[in-house]
């Protein structure tokens, strides 16, 4: 890549993986949403001040028999293909039911995960893809029900200071009781000599029971402070049967998503040496929650932020019948469901005395409003702090991850589910400043820290840029994290597609 202007910093060594949906047409064939395209994996390698740029299809077992056949024959969330009528559709049956839930896809399209010192494209499901995060070869397909009994994982798990993976997933019916597992693959796990998986060492952390056998909560992301897991066991909800049967039903499986505002959302502590639930009932209004910014403990008190929704009407904007309208179009069509992201802060109180009077706000933090109510029944009702509308795809300098900060990044999300602006939040001081070009769409931005930086926002962004002028071609960009003024640009020469997660390798990490 060359630079167009401006002059990446010398330190900024290493790089950014980025993964997201890169191709929705086979053959005569297309995908219905936008979150079932076939995983594109990015590269973008900074070098003593110069970038290289590598992209390539993820070569996963999907993406394989979808090409070998020309045309999609491997269902995703959003576009279920059917069985062929005269393949014995009896015995299909049969084995679909036996095995109550459907075996999904491995096109492994949402984010960059590491456990031990190996990298995996990731979904939701329980397949992954190993990539070398040089060349971005698929080295082995791996599924996690191998070395731990699980359905689904989410693509969000957290790495602490010694760079242990933390993690979360689903383990429905085929295991017996169903539960919700959080697990642990320790930072030794990889095994390069005799090219053992990471997993091969993960430990269970602990098991939470669903609160409705057959309605598990969907969950996207966890919160993690230095002790303690927080689970969001929030009223979207996952219908087994409806997921099971979807195929008889010519249904999809995003069809089998619920969200039943009337119910609450339960908000479970964890504490992360022992596995034990903290025993206190902590609740809030029903909402919606994909992304946790992140969570700390403070005085007794712990403290996590995640942007929330008012509904589970965001999935259905993103149908690519729905994205192919014209902007005032698609405006005019989604601004009466259009649910803004709202990031929100709420506080848990640690130590809760049972003889506390009912209606007695247990927060006794000075820098929130957030409280936390105590209830005839013992329970605790958590009213949460907004802090801003309308930032998604957080993220933070990650040194802090789990600790008290703030600052975190995200990219703007107004009318168009594409966002055209990346922001800073400061939430000490409630201000934000952006970045946005017209014609110009940026990529969730990225923070890495300027070695040695002592400040929390000493540091640059990265965001890979798209337009939609066809004179503008795609570029990388390189922020001041501090004040959002620009450094510098590399223009690339290839097509880019807009994304979804990324992870930045530092160079020593893969030496």
């Amino acid at each position: 890549i060359t630079w167009k202007y401006g002059c990446v910093p010398e330190w900024l060594q290493g790089t950014l993986l980025r993964n997201g949906p890169g191709l929705f047409k086979v053959g005569d064939t297309e995908y219905n949403h936008w979150f079932d395209g076939m995983a594109l994996i990015h590269s973008f390698t900074f070098k003593d001040g110069d970038v290289y740029y590598r992209s390539k299809f993820l070569r996963s077992d999907t993406f394989k028999k979808n090409t070998q056949a020309n045309k999609i024959v491997v269902s995703e969330f959003g576009t279920m293909i059917y069985p062929d009528p005269c393949k014995n559709i009896f015995s299909k049956a049969f084995s679909y039911l036996l095995a109550a839930i459907p075996d999904f896809t491995d096109n492994n399209l949402i984010n960059i995960i590491r456990y031990g010192e190996d990298y995996y494209a990731s979904s939701e499901v329980n397949y992954m893809n190993q990539i070398d995060p040089m060349t971005l070869d698929v080295i082995g397909k791996m599924n996690y029900r191998n070395h731990i009994a699980l359905n689904m994982a989410t693509s969000h798990p957290h790495y602490d200071d010694e760079g242990n993976t933390y993690n979360m997933g689903t383990a429905l019916m085929r295991f017996g009781m169903p539960n919700y597992v959080i697990f642990k693959v320790p930072v030794n796990a990889s095994d390069k000599e005799h090219k053992k998986p990471a997993l091969r060492k993960v430990k269970q952390v602990c098991n939470i029971p669903f609160r409705s056998t057959l309605f598990p909560s969907y969950f996207h992301s966890f919160g993690m402070t230095e002790n303690y897991i927080i689970f969001v066991e929030q009223p979207f909800k996952l219908d087994i049967v409806r997921l099971a049967t979807a195929i008889f039903r010519s249904a999809n499986w995003a069809s089998c998503l619920r969200y039943d505002k009337e119910d609450l959302t339960l908000i479970h502590l964890v504490d992360k040496k022992t596995g034990k639930a903290v025993s206190t009932k902590f609740y809030t209004d029903a909402l919606v929650v994909f992304h946790h910014i992140n969570a700390y403990e403070d005085d007794g008190h712990v403290v996590f932020d995640m942007v929330t929704y008012k509904d589970s009407n965001l999935y259905e904007m993103f149908y690519l019948a729905n994205l192919r309208k014209e902007t005032h179009e698609f405006i005019e069509s989604n601004k009466v469901n259009f649910s803004p992201p709202v990031c929100q802060r709420f506080v848990l109180p640690l130590t809760v005395d049972k003889d506390t009077p009912n209606g007695t706000n247990l927060v006794r933090l000075k820098d929130t409003t957030a409280k936390t109510v105590m209830q005839g029944d013992g329970s605790l009702y958590c009213l949460p702090d907004t802090i801003f509308e309308g930032l998604e795809l957080p993220g933070i300098n990650y040194k802090f991850n789990g600790k008290k900060y703030r600052y975190f990044y995200g990219s703007r999300v107004e009318w168009t589910p594409h966002p055209n602006k990346i922001g800073k939040g400061d939430i000490v001081t409630r201000k934000y400043i952006e970045w946005t070009e017209e014609d110009c769409y940026p990529s969730e931005p990225v923070f890495v820290a300027t070695p040695g930086a002592v400040e929390e926002d000493d540091g640059v962004i990265l965001s890979s840029v798209v337009s939609l002028n066809p004179k503008k071609s795609p570029f990388m960009l390189v922020l001041n994290a501090k004040t959002f003024e620009e450094i510098a640009r590399a223009s690339i020469d290839a097509s880019i597609h807009m994304d979804l997660h990324g992870h930045f390798i530092p160079t020593q990490s893969t030496n």
